[in-house]
């Protein structure tokens, strides 16, 4: 089947509005924790699963998922990863109970772990040249980085206007509209012959559950505690035992040579470390939102719109800033405005208010996401053949979803430990510090493994 121009941007549209729904679907509905909490009865702590179990196995299951792609075909497994996250948040939008919901979200993230590495394989492959290669890279980046606060506020709207299920049940006619449309506007990808590495695939699951579950019980349990050190512990055994199986495989899940040059590795790093911080940010903000300035989810959503706004207007300018100034001065800037604007929000307290004390925090961090996100994003598939796009798209896409799952938990154990009765401000300081602290961390990886050579990219 040919593929004319007016097949090519319509597939486009559509590979990337799965792409926001995808990346919106982590955190969209955080905004309506509230208002689930009291009618499914969550408990406080176990509220947290939420966002997390659909990162748990959205990142966990990645992997497998640019594995299945390159064997079935891209085609088929976007379409059959679109299948499963439909009818999961058709489940999740019907949820009558928080494990029926808690479930829903599971699956949701593993109908995202197979859509998404076909999402930018597809795209790699529609385009005719290096100039359309570039700029649906660029589109792919955008539309990632303003997915999980573009879903604040249209997670804010559905609760406000109508009910938190809409915002699971949106899913339903998007995704099944894409789902019934590819097939006729994008040929079949080759297909590769070859075994499916289950056991590598269970152990890096496993591995990044057992991190995410030590984070989130060090909030509940303490950091000493036997589920919080067993968790850890078991998190490193398996990944030790997820590293040996790839080496030894004839067909791994993750070629370990992708990881081989040290730039790539920084950026995964750095990428991983200001998502985490960025998706704890949101969502502690959030909260201080709805319970110290007392917004209803609308109100919460749309207070995230400078952030939106600024992330995507930003974006737009940030490939000829790369050209300009490379890639590592724009990872090392961003870092620091990221923990800049940290520091901000370490300030906040039960007086704050939004224009005083909020917006411009919001603003340097939304400059420092836009300035790691695509850089960060060009380091790290930077190289890559087009065969290997979708592992390589999943490799980036973990650092994202389990970088988020980690940094929601682990700053959220922080805050907790410092939290006091009744003063939901008291925790925020030591949180946004620790936050701070991370970001220019990140900044430091940048200094020393992203060299002055800068891979090409057209403005």
């Amino acid at each position: 089947m040919p593929v004319t121009l007016i097949h090519r941007k319509t597939a486009l549209a559509i590979i990337l509005t799965v792409q926001l729904m995808l990346a919106m679907d982590f955190l969209i509905v955080i905004v309506s924790l509230k208002n689930i909490q009291a009618e499914l009865g969550f408990t406080a702590t176990d509220l947290s699963w939420i966002p997390n179990a659909f990162g748990l196995a959205f990142g966990g299951l990645l992997l497998l998922g640019g594995r299945l792609g390159d064997m079935i075909g891209q085609v088929k497994a976007f379409q059959i990863g679109l299948a499963i996250f439909v009818l999961a948040s058709l489940t999740g939008g019907i949820a009558l109970s928080p494990s029926m919901l808690i479930i829903a979200r599971i699956f949701q993230g593993a109908g995202s772990a197979l859509a998404a590495p076909s999402v930018l394989a597809l795209v790699t492959i529609l385009a005719r040249n290096e100039e359309e290669k570039n700029r649906g890279l660029s589109l792919f980046i955008a539309v990632s980085s303003i997915g999980a606060s573009l879903g604040l506020i249209l997670g804010g709207a559905l609760t406000a206007f109508i009910s938190w299920r809409w915002s699971l049940l949106i899913n339903v006619p998007v995704g099944a509209l894409a789902f019934a449309a590819i097939p006729f506007l994008v040929p079949e990808t080759h297909k590769i012959k070859g075994k499916i590495d289950f056991l590598g695939a269970l152990t890096g699951t496993l591995g990044s559950a057992a991190l995410v579950f030590g984070f989130i019980s060090a909030g509940e349990y303490g950091w000493t505690s036997v589920f919080t050190t067993g968790s850890f512990a078991g998190a490193v055994v398996l990944f030790i035992l997820f590293v040996g199986i790839e080496s030894k495989v004839a067909e791994p899940l993750l070629k370990l040579s992708i990881l081989g040059p040290k730039q790539r590795r920084g950026g995964l790093v750095v990428m991983a470390a200001i998502v985490a911080m960025h998706f704890a940010t949101l969502f502690l903000i959030l909260q201080y939102f709805q319970e110290v300035l007392g917004y209803n989810p609308l109100m919460a959503g749309v207070a995230y719109l400078p952030l939106t706004a600024m992330v995507f207007s930003i974006s737009n300018f940030v490939p000829r800033l790369v050209a300009k100034f490379g890639v590592r001065t724009l990872l090392i800037t961003g870092c620091i405005l990221v923990a800049a604007s940290l520091i901000g929000f370490s300030k906040l307290n039960n007086s704050s208010t939004y224009l005083g004390s909020i917006l411009f925090p919001l603003f340097l961090h939304s400059i420092g996401i836009a300035l790691v996100f695509t850089p960060g994003s060009i380091v790290v598939l930077d190289g890559i053949d087009d065969q290997d796009a979708g592992i390589a798209s999943g490799v980036l896409q973990i650092s994202q979803q389990i970088g988020g799952a980690i940094g929601i938990a682990a700053i959220l154990s922080i805050y907790t430990a410092h939290l006091k009765p009744h003063n939901f401000s008291s925790g925020l300081g030591a949180a946004f510090v620790a936050a701070a602290v991370i970001a220019v961390l990140a900044a430091i990886v940048a200094i020393f493994t992203i060299p002055g050579k800068q891979p090409k990219i057209n403005p």
